[in-house]
């Protein structure tokens, strides 16, 4: 036995979901009284994932349920073995590799990627989930983190501290919200010391959470944290709803031959367990108990001689799956055609083998919806029923991240004040509604077209930089329109910035390139459009004709600029 492991004890910090505000995992820290241990552990692999099996046995004699997250150096997972005695740990405990995280702690550097990637592919093969830890501070390559597609992305604490206040690190998490969101995964932030940063990494995508704000890691486990006081707010993208990964709880799952008296036994002791999912030997749900329904059965007249001794399964039911991937309108889905008996029971969520990673409660679910519901409405114009500036700016800065070509277009009513002026107020305003249907039925059915009315007569088009879902037929749906207010004739301006992959850092660089561009598009007459890129001296004029000077009227049959087919800015 190694001379430390005496002096080797471990603390406990929850994992929080900052969707559901409750604990998903605990986090088990060594906390050796002499600081070389875990330096030789990353130097030595067999140390490190000694420490990690007993880490998991720690946890055992702790008592701990809930799911693990054991920190082991991204060289052990290269190094065959690699985590032999973490799986025996595992096994020898009574848990399933499932609930067990392997979190990659740094450095990356000295490890042969393919090597570290072998590790991972093991790990994942025998059930275990991986996070990628230390994330912002650490070494660890894009490209490398794209290739593990762990299940869960850590940020280090040193990106969190200034959060609130720096735009740029809010920018750098959303953008990781945005890579996390591709890979699969989940992003989760460590060192959260404040409601104000809480509510910083919350706003900017993360959706798990670390730091003293919640509870510090304590020698004894505890799943007691500090809420705060700001709400969650779910995040997901598109019109499916938030992504399900958000609302995981941890299951109480128990092997199919278990009795209907342990399985009582574990109901009576653990209030808050609302059911139980009875697995196979590899994790797969098989049957599902409902605690209020089982208790019944139970406590009935002869319920505890009828069924205490025999499988639990026989008073379970079918159990209700979703994969891991699957949005909250699906989740929905599946609870409302299954029988209405069962509409408060869990669902059980599996990974893409089957095996279940944890239930969601369906009131967090419909919790969600309804809020992501009422914060939509309160984003969409009263007018136009159109979403404003903030949601297509969003996802502008969503495509810049992807790196994919885009078209940022700007539209208005020229002279819209006389307009007001000349055939009233509630002229203009069916105008500008009348404006906003034709947008929203040139986007329908374009999965690239995003529409925002900013407010007033001004509105905001997302495409792609050309093609069947570029500006072009936008464009013609509402310059081709003889539009009027009342008996006034009426043209608009459409300004158009094309963006090439990594030619903006941000939504505000698009607007700021806009502005030349729209009033170069205000200078001309008729319906007009001017297309342009990031370099402000490339201007190129669609659709409009130029504006004669005082005194100078225009050349007898001088042409307007023709409405020629659209094509890609000059220099994008």
């Amino acid at each position: 036995m190694s001379p430390w492991t005496d002096a080797l004890g471990f603390a406990y910090q929850p994992v929080v979901n900052l969707c559901t505000s409750s604990v998903v995992a605990l986090e088990v820290l060594a906390r050796p009284e002499h600081s070389g241990v875990l330096s030789r552990a990353r130097r030595d692999p067999g140390v490190d994932a000694d420490l990690a099996a007993r880490a998991v046995r720690a946890a055992a004699r702790a008592g701990v349920l809930l799911p693990l997250h054991v920190n082991v150096f991204a060289a052990t997972v290269a190094a065959p073995p690699r985590l032999a005695p973490l799986c025996r740990a595992v096994r020898e405990t009574g848990r399933r590799p499932c609930e067990i995280t392997v979190d990659l702690v740094p450095p990356y550097a000295p490890v042969v990627s393919s090597a570290l990637l072998a590790g991972v592919a093991e790990l994942r093969e025998a059930g275990f989930r991986v996070c990628a830890d230390g994330v912002g501070e650490g070494d660890l390559p894009l490209r490398l983190l794209t290739r593990l597609a762990p299940d869960l992305v850590k940020l280090d604490r040193v990106l969190i501290a200034d959060l609130p206040r720096d735009v740029s690190a809010r920018a750098a998490v959303a953008a990781l919200r945005e890579l996390c969101d591709g890979l699969g995964a989940l992003l989760a932030v460590e060192g959260v010391e404040t409601e104000r940063q809480c509510a910083a990494a919350r706003e900017a995508g993360a959706q798990l959470a670390q730091g003293n704000l919640f509870a510090p890691a304590a020698r004894r486990p505890a799943t007691g944290i500090r809420r705060p006081g700001a709400a969650a707010r779910p995040v997901g993208p598109g019109p499916r709803g938030p992504r399900i990964a958000q609302f995981v709880q941890p299951a109480a799952l128990l092997p199919l031959t278990v009795s209907a008296g342990q399985v009582r036994t574990l109901l009576t002791g653990s209030p808050g367990v609302a059911g139980v999912v009875l697995v196979d030997a590899e994790g797969v749900p098989v049957r599902a108990v409902h605690r209020d329904r089982f208790l019944l059965s139970l406590s009935g007249r002869y319920g505890h001689a009828l069924y205490a001794d025999r499988p639990a399964a026989r008073l379970a039911d079918r159990p209700r799956t979703v994969r891991a991937d699957a949005t909250a309108w699906e989740v929905l889905d599946v609870v409302a055609a299954d029988e209405w008996s069962r509409t408060a029971d869990d669902v059980a969520v599996v990974d893409a083998s089957g095996r279940c990673v944890g239930v969601v409660h369906l009131a967090d679910v419909v919790r969600a919806l309804a809020e992501s519901r009422v914060e939509e409405a309160a984003r969409l114009n009263p007018l136009t029923r159109l979403p404003g500036s903030d949601t297509v700016n969003a996802e502008v800065n969503r495509r810049i991240a992807q790196g994919r070509p885009f078209a940022l277009s700007w539209l208005d009513i020229d002279g819209f004040k006389q307009v007001n002026d000349g055939a009233g107020f509630a002229a203009g305003d069916e105008l500008i509604r009348a404006v906003g249907r034709a947008l929203a039925e040139a986007a329908a059915g374009r999965e690239a077209v995003r529409v925002g009315h900013i407010g007033g007569d001004d509105f905001l088009v997302l495409t792609d930089a050309d093609g069947p879902e570029g500006p072009a037929p936008v464009a013609a749906a509402v310059l081709d329109v003889p539009w009027s207010a009342g008996e006034l004739p009426v043209t608009l301006s459409l300004a158009t910035v094309v963006c090439p992959p990594g030619g903006l850092p941000d939504h505000h660089r698009a607007a700021a390139c806009l502005a030349p561009l729209k009033k170069a598009a205000k200078a001309l007459r008729g319906a007009n459009w001017v297309v342009g890129g990031p370099d402000p001296a490339r201007q190129e004029v669609r659709r409009g004709r130029p504006v004669p000077q005082a005194g100078r009227p225009p050349a007898a049959g001088a042409p307007a600029v023709p409405d020629t087919a659209c094509r890609a800015a000059t220099g994008c």
